[in-house]
């Protein structure tokens, strides 16, 4: 399949998108049929904080439908707090979406997970990943949830990631694994590969959930997986 994606929100998440999808599917041996659309990661925030679904639908099916135009076969949003407007954006869109959301219950019960923690945008952290998590359950630091959303926010604008944020970060999901029973921290924000970007152990097992999208991405781009 000639796999599209939403990009730009942010730049970084796109980056690693590209870098892992293309070297998961060369190790598959294949070719990869690829195109990327920026989207305008200011917009994103404004319509997310303001819960306006409708707004943001409309600007990714304008995008959508530049990636059906360039031939693509299905689409992808490379972020997950920009997933907060999924079912409205699929009944505009003229491709099928695929879901960064919907493989993690399904993993996270493959490896026998019964409470993970979760680190991304306010929205996601409020929902427990859009109340999509059946078979695991899911916490968050429900009191910090503003002013953790609130750094991510920044972090993910700017591209890069301060020594302080990144100790606010693995200090939250110690925190989740110590005082909530979390038995691995959740990357529930494609962003937060810049403070976990492996140059540190945190102590605790995270799962980057980036990565289980781009695997279902990289089976699709293969034909090992269909729609």
């Amino acid at each position: 399949m000639h796999i599209g994606l939403i990009g730009g929100i942010g730049v970084a998440a796109t980056l690693v998108y590209y870098q892992r999808l293309t070297a998961a599917v060369a190790a598959m041996g294949e070719p990869l049929e690829l195109t990327i659309v920026h989207a305008d990661v200011a917009e994103l925030i404004r319509n997310n904080l303001a819960d306006d679904r409708a707004a943001q639908a409309h600007s990714y099916a304008r995008l959508l439908r530049r990636l059906a135009d360039a031939g693509c076969d299905c689409a992808a949003i490379t972020s997950l707090g920009g997933h907060f407007c999924f079912d409205e954006t699929r009944a505009l869109s003229p491709l099928p979406l695929v879901s960064a959301v919907a493989p993690l219950d399904a993993f996270f019960a493959a490896e026998g997970l019964s409470r993970v923690g979760l680190l991304g945008t306010r929205v996601v952290m409020r929902t427990r990943l859009y109340g999509q998590l059946a078979r695991t359950e899911a916490v968050a630091l429900d009191a910090e949830t503003e002013m953790l959303g609130q750094r991510y926010q920044d972090m993910a604008v700017m591209g890069r990631c301060s020594e302080a944020d990144r100790q606010l970060f693995f200090d939250a999901g110690r925190r989740m694994v110590e005082e909530q029973g979390a038995e691995a921290i959740v990357l529930a924000g494609t962003d937060l590969g810049l403070a976990f970007d492996g140059t540190r152990d945190p102590g605790y097992r995270v799962i980057d959930a980036l990565d289980v999208h781009v695997d279902l991405l990289a089976r699709l781009a293969t034909g090992r997986d269909a729609l």
